[in-house]
């Protein structure tokens, strides 16, 4: 589909992804992930850009690291009275910014290290993650002007409208440190520029950048409101990062399960598969139909200890993956990986529907296939 940017140019298949992760854990600054998605500057349009980085907070790793957009004082005040209601609130501060002159209209951005108040996860008879994103879903749902963005532990969310180099500017990401980062460039389609709506989207420690369109957004909003989220901001993603969460922490699949529910191989190709691979893969199917996401997609997930790539079943977005000693490199060009690492020892794009699973310490995981 085309689109015309802020610039009058119609550009094919935009929006643009990238990330770097370490298996070794090694942590690096924020700049060499905005030099990558910088390169790929015209597959956005300036209306949304953002990042997401994990290991930067070593000092509160045990605590749920919130990152909250405020419209005025009056929502942040209500949001507190609620944090301060369900959370012990061991540190909170404006999230540190730079004026940067392609970033306007910002809102308050503050963030705060929590824990569950013991009273109130004992009243829950609730597992601690659960708690937090009710707690995550119900103040997006029902404080006016309050916007929880992020909410894991040891990992945080920044982004805002603009473009993402400049988005990473603004948020000052040299001064962080990260083993995993990923990072978008928007090229929004069908749903307005504007803070809340840019990537990645979050719960808990799962962020999701995502270039495509999702064709089946209806269905899988329907689905996954069945269960208790509530998708708020009209746009594909977020009903995909729900789906993660629930397949992946409440139901218990693998990365590479939800990647068979959520790219599902077409029925004539399960057919021909041996009996206990087509058994798994026709449960699969039958047990989360609402969960097929159709349409053309390359996503990145990033979650505590690791990093998923995944295009649709049809291969129709780009992406490609490079090696270079511990580190890996994703991104939806060549280009966006050469900048920062020109040596590789291994690249190749994954095939549609086939997920790359990379864990700290594990590399790529058994039965992920090259080819």
């Amino acid at each position: 589909m085309l689109r015309e940017g802020l610039d009058g140019v119609r550009v094919p298949s935009g929006c643009a992804v990238s990330a770097i992760f370490s298996k070794s854990g090694q942590r690096r600054s924020g700049e060499d992930i905005i030099r990558s998605i910088a390169m790929m500057h015209d597959r956005s349009n300036g209306l949304g850009g953002g990042f997401a980085a994990y290991g930067i907070y070593p000092e509160y790793q045990n605590l749920y690291a919130l990152h909250v957009f405020y419209e005025g004082k009056r929502s942040k005040e209500v949001c507190e009275d609620f944090l301060n209601e369900h959370f012990d609130v061991v540190n909170l501060s404006k999230i540190p910014t730079r004026k940067n002159p392609r970033i306007q209209d910002e809102p308050l951005i503050w963030r705060y290290f929590v824990e569950p108040l013991h009273t109130k996860l004992a009243e829950s008879q609730l597992d601690e993650d659960t708690f937090v994103s009710r707690c995550v879903i119900r103040v997006n749902s029902q404080v006016d002007g309050a916007y929880i963005f992020s909410s894991g532990k040891n990992m945080g969310v920044f982004k805002a409208v603009g473009y993402p180099e400049d988005v990473g500017d603004f948020y000052r990401l040299e001064d962080y440190k990260g083993y995993c980062w990923t990072a978008h460039g928007r090229y929004p389609t069908n749903t307005p520029g504007w803070w809340g709506g840019a990537h990645p989207f979050a719960l808990l420690d799962r962020t999701v950048v995502h270039n495509g369109e999702i064709s089946s957004y209806d269905a899988n909003r329907r689905t996954i409101e069945m269960y208790g989220y509530q998708c708020n901001l009209l746009t594909d993603t977020e009903a995909i990062t729900y789906i993660i969460d629930f397949l992946v922490r409440r139901r218990g699949l693998s990365y590479q399960e939800a990647a068979s529910v959520m790219a599902a191989p077409f029925w004539s190709t399960i057919s021909r598969m041996d009996p206990e691979e087509k058994a798994r893969l026709t449960y699969l199917r039958a047990a989360f139909p609402g969960m097929l996401i159709t349409g053309p997609f390359s996503i990145l997930v990033g979650f505590n200890g690791g990093i998923m790539a995944l295009n649709d079943r049809l291969k129709l977005r780009s992406m490609v993956v490079g090696e270079k000693g511990d580190n890996v490199y994703i991104a939806s060009e060549e280009s966006a990986i050469r900048v920062i690492e020109p040596e590789l020892d291994t690249l190749f794009a994954p095939r549609g529907g086939e997920p790359v699973v990379y864990q700290l310490n594990e590399g790529i995981l058994p039965g992920e296939e090259r080819r």
